[in-house]
This record gives structure tokens, C-alpha cells and sequence, in this order.
């Protein structure tokens, strides 16, 4: 997953060199809640996104090695089972969000390239569109790995009360899972059919907040039925 993740990431940054190559020299750089153009800049300023997806993919390659080591360590095979379980799904949400982002600089650079080259007043892109498209499909990717995390701090549904457990982690997982999946089919249809694309942003927020408390909730509950059947 590292080097998948890796390869993706140089693959935003070498393409955006290259792309730069055949761009003018100023592009749109910002837009108003509207889609208007309201600052041009540098196109080299394009090269800022592909470095933050780096640091990004440094970031997530930091958090497994520490699940990777952590299983190195543990003698207990339950637990180094469970460390190497959590690297494997962090390794996949980094690639996710690695070929999440450049599937938007794609985007970002095609805009910019069209807009500068047509001299436009307005966004030929609908980047906030994109984002949010994109959100959702992140979304049903990770709920689709969250319930093969063992019991930890870093991922998943990780209060107080899912951690009582295994049976509290299992089903709070489980839920949280179901619960943003939901959030993410939801924004993807939220995305498709509004015409204000940055307040379906806005919603597409709301969503995943009201799956994060939805899944704390519900672990609350399962750990009090824990608790009160003696377990």
C-alpha cells in the first residue's frame, strides 16, 4: 500500500511539472462563492497542492510504521495481529486520499488550463463539485474498511465505550461503518443533483458530523448493555 501510495503522490507532482510546461504564465488561481474568477496568479503556484500531497502521503507513511513496529514488538499474537490489522487499513485510507487529491489536481489543472487559455471570467470546472464527488467516494471506501481495525486509539470509532471491549469495538465499527458509507452515498447524491455546489459542501459536512455522533451514540448504547449484562 506504501508504495502504491508513493507512486500516486509523485505521479500528482511529476504531472503537474509537466502539465506547467504548456500553461501561460498567469492562471486562475481563486474562485468566489459564485464560480467567478477573483485572483489570478503564477502557475507555478499549481505545484503547492502536489507537495501537500506528499507531505500528506509522509504523514500517513509515518502512522504505519508505527502499527508496523508496534507488531514487531508486541509477544502477545492477538495483539501484533491486531497492529498489523490497523496498518493495513491506514495504508489504505492514505492511498485513498492520495488518489483522491490527484484525482482532483487533475481536475484543478484542466480548469485552470481552459480558463486561462479562453481568458474566462468564470470556473469552466466545478472544483467544489469534484471535492464533494470525490468526499463521498472517500467516504464509502473507508466505511468499507473501518470494521477490520482492532481495538486502538488511532482508527475508527475510538471513544471510551467502544474500547470496553471487543464486542463493543466489533459492533460500534460495524455501525460507524454503515454510518458513513451512508454519509457518502448521501453526498455523492447531494453533489449530483444541487446547483450551489460549496453549500453542498457544507452538507456533505453535516453528513459525516451526524455519522460521527450517531456512532458514538450507538456505542454508548451497546456499552451500557454490556455493562448492565455483566460482560
Amino acid at each position: 500500500m506504501k508504495k502504491i501510495m508513493w507512486i500516486i503522490s509523485f505521479i500528482a507532482l511529476i504531472g503537474t511539472a509537466i502539465v506547467l510546461q504548456y500553461m501561460p504564465d498567469r492562471v486562475p488561481m481563486h474562485y468566489d462563492m459564485s464560480g467567478n474568477i477573483d485572483r489570478w496568479g503564477s502557475k507555478y503556484e499549481n505545484m503547492i497542492f502536489p507537495i501537500i500531497i506528499l507531505l500528506m502521503s509522509l504523514f500517513w507513511t509515518l502512522f504505519i510504521r508505527h502499527y508496523d513496529r508496534k507488531a514487531e514488538k508486541v509477544s502477545d499474537e492477538k495483539e501484533s495481529a491486531g497492529a498489523r490489522s490497523n496498518a493495513k487499513v491506514i495504508g489504505i485510507a492514505g492511498l485513498c486520499m492520495a488518489a483522491m487529491f490527484t484525482v482532483m489536481q487533475g481536475f484543478l489543472l484542466y480548469g485552470s488550463y481552459t480558463e486561462a487559455i479562453s481568458g474566462a471570467e468564470r470556473e469552466t470546472v466545478d472544483i467544489a463539485k469534484v471535492t464533494c464527488i470525490l468526499m463521498g467516494i472517500f467516504f464509502i471506501l473507508i466505511g468499507n474498511v473501518m470494521t477490520k481495525t482492532r481495538i486502538n486509539s488511532n482508527v475508527g470509532v475510538r471513544v471510551s465505550w467502544s474500547r470496553y471491549n471487543e464486542t463493543t469495538w466489533r459492533k460500534s465499527n460495524r455501525f460507524g461503518a454503515i454510518a458513513i458509507i451512508a454519509a457518502g452515498l448521501l453526498t455523492i447524491i447531494t453533489a449530483t443533483f444541487m446547483k450551489n455546489s460549496f453549500a453542498a459542501i457544507m452538507i456533505a459536512v453535516f453528513y459525516i458530523i451526524l455519522a460521527s455522533i450517531a456512532s458514538v451514540v450507538y456505542a454508548y448504547m451497546v456499552y451500557k448493555k454490556e455493562i448492565t449484562e455483566g460482560r
